[in-house]
């Protein structure tokens, strides 16, 4: 089962998405790429400030540690995280022919939804609905992506799904219920049935039994700690 246990990460400052991986922030989390952990959910709050290089981060940790992983990428390109992921050592467009990396590349699907007839069910067909009500098909997306397969040469060490970011489905005219509904699938499923990890990003949330921890970005380096245990003027 998925922990309560939520780490939220939150600065009040100017985007770091240049920075490599922080071994700082995985001696905090007391983690590794070589010995990741499963089943947990992990929640990025930004609010006035962009936590992007966060994503990036999760995105390369659980690729070296040879994760299968699914990105439903709502907010930029493929070309962005690849070319972000190249300056963290990985390299998405390998990962993704290799089996190793299901990318859900939401700017360019909603171009193919408006302008290119869909002979099979679309994960985003709710943007051509009037009063798009389910992530049903999302949801569905992402579960046949992370199911085990069986004629897979590589064997990964446990799947991970990440989106980026919850807040999107919000201004595109998706209900707050909806939003729920497929967050509550997804970890429901994917955390009890397979045994994955879990992380999303959303520009707003509940704080529900969370750990905060900050950070200070200064010139190319950031430091990572608890809330209130550090002198460290934000």
């Amino acid at each position: 089962m998925c922990p309560r246990h939520v780490p939220i990460f939150t600065h009040p400052g100017r985007s770091g998405s240049e920075l490599g991986m922080f071994p700082e922030l995985n001696n905090l989390l007391n983690t590794s790429p070589d010995r990741a952990e499963q089943g947990k959910l992990t929640l990025l709050c930004d609010s006035k400030t962009d936590g992007s290089f966060l994503v990036h981060h999760f995105l390369s940790f659980y690729l070296k540690a040879n994760c299968k992983v699914c990105f439903v990428a709502l907010l930029q390109s493929f070309s962005h995280y690849n070319t972000v992921g190249q300056k963290l050592g990985v390299n998405l467009t390998t990962a993704r022919e290799r089996g190793q990396l299901v990318f859900l590349e939401g700017l360019k699907s909603s171009v193919d939804i408006f302008f290119h007839p869909q002979e099979e069910p679309h994960p985003l067909r709710f943007l051509r609905e009037a009063n798009a009500g389910s992530l049903q098909p999302l949801y569905e997306f992402v579960r046949e992506a992370l199911k085990p397969v069986d004629s897979e040469d590589t064997t990964w060490r446990f799947p991970v799904l990440l989106v980026d970011d919850l807040s999107v489905l919000l201004s595109l005219g998706l209900g707050a219920v909806a939003v729920l509904d497929f967050t509550h699938y997804c970890r429901a499923t994917v955390c009890s049935e397979l045994q994955l990890k879990i992380l999303w990003r959303k520009s707003t949330g509940r704080r529900d039994r969370s750990l905060i921890y900050q950070y200070k970005i200064q010139d190319k380096n950031v430091s990572f700690f608890a809330k209130g245990m550090s002198p460290a003027v934000l």
